[in-house]
């Protein structure tokens, strides 16, 4: 089936890790968070705030929080748990699948602890994106609002592409929420929901050309009364 504007957006979002330092306008990052709370919400509570920063408070959040990731201290944890306890198929699989894609192409071997620390090291300085955002969530809000802050999050990304940017939606901040939270004034109420990385990928780092697999659609849908149904392939 051929593609729209849309939905080229869409298929063309990958999760970035490596930007280049080209600048993004202040307008241009308001244009996309406009567009993107034009997302669904329950009764239109639009659950969803953050902050964007660039520049020296973009470096000061960086420094904060790499600081703490350096020292190795304990008890940084997420204040709402994002993966299971353990993992089962076929997410295991899928897990698995893309850690070690990823790896490969950054030539970082089965086991070598000091390079994947590096790596996940590079979450906390956005990647080297010029832009990065903190996403919050009002503590006192039930799942439906986490479920429509996940369409808000997916419209930033969509509408990113349709400018030709790119991003990296990134889990990784939550832990460190103590740490975000004297840095950028977060109110108490404030839980972090994840943080993005924003602006223009380095087309020559390997690393960017990791293009994950989705299953189709037969293969998690069941489809009734229709002539025809796709099927898994």
């Amino acid at each position: 089936m051929r593609l729209n504007r849309v939905d080229d957006a869409i298929t063309s979002r990958r999760s970035i890790r490596r930007f280049l330092p080209t600048a993004v306008p202040a307008a241009t990052v308001a244009a996309i968070l406009d567009a993107a709370a034009r997302a669904p919400s329950g009764t239109n509570m639009q659950p969803w705030r953050g902050y964007v920063v660039a520049g020296g408070a973009r470096d000061a959040l960086i420094a904060a929080v790499q600081a703490v990731y350096d020292a190795g201290e304990a008890g940084h944890r997420q204040e709402v748990q994002y993966y299971p306890d353990s993992f089962f198929e076929p997410y295991l699989s899928r897990r698995r699948a893309v850690g070690w894609d990823l790896y490969g192409r950054l030539g970082i071997g089965k086991g070598d602890a000091a390079k994947m620390k590096a790596q996940h090291r590079r979450n906390f300085q956005f990647f080297d994106a010029p832009v990065g955002m903190i996403f919050t969530i009002d503590r006192r809000l039930a799942t439906g609002s986490w479920l429509d802050y996940g369409m808000f999050l997916q419209n930033v990304m969509t509408a990113a592409r349709g400018l030709g940017l790119d991003t990296c939606a990134q889990a990784a901040w939550t832990q460190y929420h103590r740490v975000i939270r004297p840095v950028l004034g977060l109110g108490e109420e404030d839980t972090v929901v994840c943080g993005m990385a924003l602006g223009f990928a380095d087309p020559d780092a390997p690393e960017n050309g990791l293009v994950t697999s989705r299953a189709p659609a037969g293969s998690f849908m069941r489809f009734a009364g229709f002539d025809g149904s796709p099927t898994a392939s």
